[in-house]
């Protein structure tokens, strides 16, 4: 996500590269290039100039310390500036009421339905939450039926009444049927609408004020940038929600939205769709998203995925293996589908400091896992058992039974033997103390 404006912005900060002191001149190049950037990122023209003006006035009130070039100064302010205009921290949804109400908002094609079901999943596992979904999109062909499929798909109950036609009685039942079967979180599935449609505009107004959610979430397509504000905005006029969820973030290459949408609305970004499948949402974490636009990556996030498909027993179980010096294919595999797990190869990469611009324009292939699976499968039980035991001769079988090259086997001997020296590297408690050393000198900061 927001590819060409972290190129731009990487473009804009070597204007300040061997300059030892920042100037009225050298800054009003590099914002003109940062102004340039967000203008190509669909961010209006005044936000763009406010930002921009904000960022030389902080600029040329700072004395640039010897330990700091001109252009990592400006990086920081920078960072700070794009951390406020997307919301300063984290909003956290609102989860009160018994049950808890959230109602859905959006336009046509926006992903409502889809977040729908990925809220619900997310509120089920992560804050331990009994939801119901209930299908009150009337209009479009097959919307009832869709949401019974998302429902089913991550195990939760959706409400439906094909038979009746008014969306205000099916949520009216919907949340009684909540109340009466134990549920204590009703997520309500609205028709998508144009903020010109006045009828149905009243009727998204009408739902709001006779349900009273806890919560109301205006749900848009980040990719169609500032036409995405302009509709929020509308949007708010009418039915005054509480939080915007930016869906297809991970096909967003611009970020207009992003950065817009706070401030012209004065309402929190308080979810990310960042894929297709039911677990990819993120909770918004403005400063993060700043690092990651800065190419600065987001390593906390990374910590918390991980963290997230962390099996205690199973890392107990490999770490006796490797300080054994016991790592097999098996464990390579098994590593393989954790990373899996966490997400989009690309997404995984840009939260990584410094892996875009190592990556030098290279695009990450999200089937790269597949070719060394492949050979991993083509092993026998004690090739993958015992790595040591894989001679020349085995090496050209799991090449002819994965439909790879020999170069292509050897490779992964030593990616697997790298990865071996890794763990037990990191399986040392005195090496780790000494790598956790090196990262509190650099400040808590990853090297970039």
């Amino acid at each position: 996500m927001f590819e060409n404006l972290t190129e731009r912005f990487d473009r804009a900060f070597k204007v300040l590269k061997g300059h030892g002191q920042i100037t009225e001149i050298n800054v009003a190049e590099t914002l003109k290039e940062v102004r340039r950037a967000l203008l190509e990122a669909d961010v209006s023209f005044n936000t763009a100039k406010a930002f921009s003006s904000r960022i030389k006035e902080k600029a040329l009130g700072q004395n640039v310390l010897n330990s700091i070039s001109p252009g990592q100064l400006l990086v920081k302010i920078t960072q700070e500036e794009l951390t406020e205009l997307m919301g300063s921290e984290k909003s956290e949804i609102n989860l009160s009421g018994s049950p808890c109400i959230i109602l859905m908002s959006g336009l046509q094609g926006s992903g409502k339905t889809t977040f729908s079901g990925k809220l619900a999943n997310y509120l089920k596992n992560k804050k331990n939450k009994k939801p119901l979904l209930v299908a009150c999109d009337v209009y479009r062909p097959a919307a009832i039926d869709q949401l019974h499929i998302v429902g089913e798909g991550i195990g939760v109950e959706v409400f439906s009444d094909k038979e009746e036609k008014n969306p205000l009685n099916i949520a009216k039942a919907g949340v009684k049927f909540a109340k009466d079967n134990g549920f204590n979180l009703v997520i309500i599935d609205t028709a998508g609408r144009l903020a010109v449609d006045d009828v149905m505009m009243k009727e998204i107004a009408d739902l709001k004020d006779i349900i009273k959610p806890t919560e109301t979430l205006f749900v848009v397509d980040s990719m169609t940038g500032q036409d995405a504000v302009n509709t929020a905005k509308a949007f708010n006029e009418k039915v005054d929600f509480d939080g915007v969820v930016l869906t297809k973030l991970d096909g967003d290459t611009r970020g207009g939205a992003a950065l817009s949408i706070k401030s012209i609305v004065n309402k929190p970004i308080k979810f990310i769709g960042t894929g297709e499948k039911m677990d990819a949402l993120d909770v918004f974490h403005p400063d993060r998203m700043a690092d990651r636009i800065l190419g600065m990556g987001d390593v906390v996030s990374l910590v918390e995925r991980a963290q997230e498909q962390f099996d205690e027993e199973s890392a107990k179980k490999l770490h006796r293996k490797i300080k054994k010096n016991k790592f097999d294919f098996n464990d390579f595999r098994d590593q393989i589908g954790q990373i899996k797990k966490m997400g989009g190869v690309k997404d995984i990469a840009s939260m990584i400091p410094g892996m875009k611009k190592a990556m030098n324009g290279n695009e990450v292939d999200e089937n790269s896992f597949l070719p060394i699976l492949a050979m991993i499968d083509s092993m026998t039980p004690k090739e993958r058992e015992f790595p040591d035991s894989i001679n020349m001769q085995r090496k050209k079988r799991i090449a002819l039974g994965s439909g790879n090259e020999i170069n292509e086997v050897n490779k992964l001997m030593k990616q697997f033997n790298q990865t071996k020296k890794m763990m037990k590297l990191m399986s040392n408690k005195q090496n780790m103390m000494n790598m956790m050393k090196q990262f509190k000198k650099m400040g808590g900061k990853m090297p970039m």
